[in-house]
């Protein structure tokens, strides 16, 4: 028994033991399953394999694996590279993808020691020709980051999506330029100005002057100016389906952004060049200046008092602004040196804020006086008056400026007087007697008849937060809806409570007096009355406090009922009265509803009539026509801009001399002024170039020809432009 058992042993280098065992054990499996009871044992870093077992067995097994092992050696080789074990994870890549590229491609298995063990021994074992190439590989690479380097760039946060590009286009056209560098730049949310590039010395040095030059080109053309424009102004800023904005745009190579429509921002921001920024301002300014009656002063005021006259955050100009009809006041950049200061708007407005810029300028050399008080938001509209009539009275009686917060500021219970120090002491002790007023809460009842609740409470009690935002935040409570009572509970301010009792009343005198007329309008002007997303209507029922409603759209109106007849011939004879509809009188989709007082009704119905189009012919000699048109539509179209009107020009095989004019009748006067000034000037044109149609002939020997043309055309240019003639 002892002698049918036997251990042996095979020499068979360590590095190949892995090889031998197969992946996942296969080349072992297949002696294993033809030899079970022999053991095969591999002690790791040892150069031989133990074999245990039956003699026989164990004999097959060692022939087995000999014959393994002399194939391996003679086909496979390994060797050990030393590469800085920092480099070690760049070698690896991204999720192995480096390293399973050079395994594949080169059939070999390289082993990279885990970074706990901090060793430069790589090890490449495989087919000899594929270890080589391995070898060169990757102690190619780890030259290449030997002499790598890392560089921070600083760009300003605000560039690196322009840098980077849409959809990433202009970092990839950065990246194909120097394909060797690492382009990493910082999360938006860290708000870091650092972008980092790795890579060969010299391709991280090229690509830093790319980028330093673009930054710099991202710069110079992100210079910006805000202009202040009259916000009626700016439909006309933006011309017919955006042309002139358009224009202005391609022409002075600028970024123009003009505040959304329902925004209460006058501001038109320009990017650019400076000088290609300041262009299209003037051309702005001059649209604006063209439209209105917009006058432009300059008052000297001395530099070091302008940080003081706009105050903190603007708001001490700003409320100057406001007051004055909401010119605009620009100042001189800071560093400058100029004391001149620019008020631009109507010019009454404009005076009116010359007078008030200087007077306070007058304060501010004689030192004047400060002083904050402090009231709750909700009581600053009381405070203030309607159309500030209130505050008014304050600075008339006592000659001091009363600054409330805007929307902006973080300290909304802040209220700034400035002035001389009597004149603030004065406003300061009229200002916080009304507020000890208001912190006086009392609670109040009226009546009010249970059929006008409905009006006070409906759209979420619209009409009761009107009251509460305009009375220093005053509660009013209606009783429940179901129940009879006609007692309305109001808590608040004395005075405020006082003042929203007088307001619920005049609403209940309004709603007493309220009747309903109608107004006809053609359905086909609805759309033009109604104005862009019904702003003409809105305008309407602010100013003359009053309901409108429009009728529903009908496709495909019906004007007469014919009675239904039988098949026989007779009539249906249902008994209906059917009358055919007076051909005269107004379809029902013509018909607009107004509700509200009879006199602002009255009013209401006369401004909707104005607002309907009305078209008004112009005789045009026709061979102007297409100089009116101009090129490409250009001159139709400004003047159509311009005057807020559509003009229509006939055919040209009608060969009519009417020209149609369509809009409000309050801009058709100024339309057909403008189009028959326009025929003057053709007319003229005309005339002038009939003059200028005379011709003369002079014989010269050619030989003077060139002593009159004189060097580069000097002597012919010359009498050209002194005799204006060709």
């Amino acid at each position: 028994k002892a002698n049918s058992f036997t251990v042996s042993s095979v020499s068979a280098p360590s590095w190949l033991h892995r090889f031998i065992i197969g992946k996942k054990g296969q080349n072992l499996a297949k002696i294993t399953q033809q030899m079970p009871k022999v053991h095969i044992e591999f002690t790791e870093g040892e150069d031989k394999i133990t074999l245990e077992g039956p003699t026989e067995d164990v004999n097959v097994a060692q022939e087995q694996i000999e014959a393994m092992v002399k194939d391996l050696i003679n086909r496979m080789d390994y060797v050990e590279i030393n590469v800085d074990h920092k480099f070690h994870r760049h070698l690896i890549g991204k999720s192995g993808a480096n390293i399973n590229r050079i395994k594949d491609q080169y059939k070999v298995s390289v082993r990279i020691p885990p970074d706990s063990e901090k060793s430069n021994l790589i090890r490449i074992e495989g087919d000899p020709q594929g270890v080589q190439q391995a070898k060169r590989e990757l102690l190619e690479l780890a030259s290449r980051m030997e002499n790598e380097r890392t560089k921070d760039l600083i760009i300003e946060q605000r560039f690196h999506r322009t840098i980077i590009g849409q959809k990433g286009e202009r970092i990839r056209e950065i990246r194909d330029k120097f394909p060797e560098v690492i382009i990493n730049f910082p999360d938006p949310a860290q708000k870091s100005d650092i972008v980092q590039l790795r890579g060969p010395k010299n391709e991280v040095e090229k690509c830093t002057k790319y980028m330093q030059k673009m930054v710099a080109d991202l710069v110079e053309n992100s210079y910006s100016i805000s202009v202040p424009i009259f916000k009626q102004f700016h439909k006309n800023i933006i011309g017919k389906g955006g042309a002139n904005i358009k224009k202005i745009r391609e022409e002075s190579n600028t970024k123009i952004d003009l505040p959304a429509e329902n925004s209460n921002s006058e501001t038109i921001v320009i990017t650019g060049k400076r000088a290609n920024c300041e262009a299209a301002r003037s051309r702005i300014l001059s649209i604006q200046k063209d439209l209105a009656n917009i006058a432009e002063l300059e008052v000297s005021i001395p530099a070091k008092l302008h940080n003081s006259l706009i105050g903190t955050k603007g708001r001490l100009i700003r409320s100057i602004m406001e007051e004055c009809g909401g010119v605009h006041i620009h100042f001189p950049v800071e560093g400058s040196g100029s004391d001149t200061v620019v008020i631009r708007g109507p010019a009454s407005d404009v005076e009116k804020a010359r007078k008030q810029l200087l007077h306070l300028a007058e304060e501010k050399q004689t030192k004047s006086f400060t002083v904050d008080i402090r009231a709750k938001p909700e009581y600053h509209k009381f405070l203030i008056g309607k159309g500030g009539g209130k505050i008014r009275k304050v600075r008339d009686n006592t000659g001091a400026r009363i600054i409330f917060p805007t929307a902006e500021d973080k300290d909304q219970d802040l209220i700034t007087i400035i002035g001389k120090e009597d004149a603030v002491r004065e406003a300061q002790r009229e200002l916080e007697a009304l507020i000890q007023n208001l912190d006086n809460v009392v609670e109040d009842c009226m009546l009010v008849d249970p059929k006008h609740h409905r009006h006070f409470v409906i759209r979420r009690g619209q009409v009761l937060r009107e009251i509460a935002e305009e009375y220093g935040g005053v509660m009013v409570s209606f009783p429940r809806s179901g129940t009879q009572s006609d007692k309305v509970t109001l808590k608040g301010a004395k005075d405020c409570v006082e003042a929203a009792k007088k307001r619920i009343q005049e609403i209940i005198e309004d709603l007493e007096a309220q009747v309903t007329i109608e107004c006809a309008i053609p359905q086909k002007f609805h759309r033009s009355v109604m104005g862009p997303k019904g702003s003409r209507i809105q305008q309407i029922t602010r100013d003359y406090n009053v309901q409108i409603k429009f009728p529903d759209r009908e496709e495909n109106p019906v004007h007469s009922v014919e009675p239904p007849v039988q098949e026989n011939g007779d009539d249906a004879g249902d008994g209906r009265d059917i009358k055919e509809a007076d051909p005269g009188s107004p379809r029902r989709c013509d018909i607009i509803i107004i509700s509200g007082r009879k006199e602002k009704c009255e009013a209401a119905k006369e401004a909707l009539e104005a607002l309907v189009p009305v078209t008004i012919e112009v005789e045009v000699p026709f061979d102007l026509h297409r100089y009116i048109i101009g090129q490409k539509g250009s001159g139709i179209r400004k003047m159509m801009d311009e005057f807020e009107v559509n003009i229509h020009v006939p055919a040209p095989e009608l060969q009519s001399d009417v020209i149609a004019i369509t809009g409000l009748a309050a801009n058709l006067d100024r339309a057909k002024a403008g189009l028959l000034e326009r025929v003057r000037e053709l007319q003229a044109e005309q005339e002038d170039r009939a003059l200028r149609s005379f011709k003369l002939s002079v014989t010269v020997d050619p030989k003077y020809h060139p002593k009159i043309i004189g060097r580069k055309g000097a002597v012919i240019t010359q009498i050209r432009l002194e005799h204006d003639v060709n």
